[in-house]
């Protein structure tokens, strides 16, 4: 590399996002919030406080959504992402306390917030210079739209002070350090799973292709679906956590002997992220007040109300995602819900978990052989599985993909960070040429 490089790589991801930058020993992550190397891809905008030089009053990441669990007035933007290709890029939106904010502008200003981190953290300014990830396509079918999706997020990167972007496409940059340890030209199927979609590529790497700088012709094939993650939490609360709130559950008998259900909706809306804070409203409080006589047992109404007064909706989540995660080798986990009510408490086994998340692995691994299809091929014409993405770390999953394809290698990538790291690669190659 040069004496000072000033360039950075970032990988800009609909839940999570993460930058690359030169260091001592090549291409290194940045930390960007304390102790970690990826940031959620989440702005929090304060209904209340003055701008400053930097902009309105808002929360970045973690404490972005740290402001929208507590219950803080404002308004919380998620998956910005997803906005790019779409009408909505040049509109207005409210974002609380009287104030409205341009789509594009609220992107602008996460990225600022990356590069400026990056700079926090030791890149060599003016940092001008960038790679932004992209995937394979923004928008399906329609190559108008895609085209506009990619040029609204250049001029976002160039309206906070990068003069010169270039792109990769992320599975290929996921699949650039198995690259470099292969010697010999292979087909990969990259298995991108994170927390809103599953997504799969079929790439052409070698030792030969390494250097190419346009890497189009190198994807075979691409195709997802919106499952993944948050999908898994959700059914795993719903089969462990929320029965002992009542999900599922019947009243006490009628004349005629009929017993019914106790409705269903509450349950689905505390087990939805986006849905929990809905819950809490007083005029939905005071609706579920009023069905204490739809529950056998007396105790899952109370710990229903408990769970909206003390407002523990996400509490619950993140407890499905914890036991999510430790079931995800095997065995089973117990799940404290003393915060509730004390002493109380389930468990998770991996055969609930299995049984819970059958349908949507299911469809997540007809994905994966669909993109297969799509590139002309057959599953034992796949030489690599790599697996990238946080949810790829669920072993349930990892192995109903890799049974499809029992001709190819088990490849392993950073499961946060790959495609960063590998957008920092290419950066490195073309910028340092």
């Amino acid at each position: 590399m040069s004496s000072s490089p000033s360039f950075c790589a970032i990988d800009f991801g609909t839940s999570n996002s993460a930058v690359a930058i030169p260091g001592a020993e090549g291409m290194r992550l940045v930390e960007l919030e304390t102790g970690h190397k990826t940031m959620p891809t989440a702005v929090f905008y304060y209904a209340e406080g003055r701008h400053d030089a930097d902009g309105p009053p808002r929360a970045f990441g973690r404490a972005a959504v740290a402001a929208y669990v507590e219950g803080t007035d404002g308004r919380l933007m998620r998956s910005m992402k997803s906005i790019l290709g779409s009408g909505l890029i040049d509109q207005t939106t409210d974002v609380g306390g009287g104030r409205g904010a341009k789509y594009i502008d609220i992107l602008s200003g996460y990225l600022k917030r990356l590069r400026n981190r990056a700079l926090a953290d030791g890149a060599v300014g003016p940092l001008n210079k960038l790679v932004l990830g992209r995937p394979v396509f923004f928008v399906d079918g329609e190559p108008a739209r895609d085209a506009q999706a990619q040029a609204s997020l250049e001029a976002a990167a160039h309206a906070v002070g990068f003069d010169e972007v270039h792109f990769q496409f992320e599975p290929i940059a996921a699949a650039f350090d198995y690259e470099s340890q292969i010697d010999r030209e292979r087909i990969v199927l990259v298995a991108d799973i994170g927390g809103g979609t599953s997504d799969f590529s079929v790439v052409r790497v070698g030792p030969e292709r390494m250097q190419r700088l346009d890497r189009r012709d190198d994807i075979l094939a691409n195709h997802g679906v919106h499952i993944a993650g948050t999908d898994f939490d959700r059914h795993i609360e719903l089969a462990s956590i929320l029965r002992e709130f009542g999900y599922r559950s019947f009243g006490p008998p009628r004349a005629d002997g009929a017993r019914l259900e106790v409705p269903s909706g509450i349950y689905f809306d505390l087990a939805t992220w986006h849905l929990i804070n809905t819950v809490y409203s007083p005029q939905r409080v005071a609706e579920l007040r009023s069905m204490r006589t739809f529950y056998a047992d007396p105790r899952h109404h109370q710990r229903l109300m408990t769970v909206l007064e003390d407002r523990l909706g996400h509490e619950l989540a993140g407890r499905a995602e914890g036991a999510k995660i430790a079931v995800s080798g095997g065995g089973s986990a117990a799940i404290d819900l003393s915060v509730v009510e004390r002493g109380l408490a389930t468990e998770l086994s991996e055969a609930t978990a299995v049984e819970a998340l059958d349908a949507d692995l299911g469809r997540i691994v007809a994905a994966g052989r669909e993109t297969v299809a799509q590139a002309g091929l057959k599953p034992e014409q796949i030489d690599a599985l790599y697996f990238t993405g946080g949810s790829t770390g669920l072993r349930l999953l990892a192995e109903r993909i890799a049974a499809e394809f029992p001709a190819a290698e088990a490849v392993r990538g950073d499961r946060f960070a790959s495609v960063a790291t590998g957008l920092g690669l290419h950066a490195a190659r073309l910028f340092t040429r």
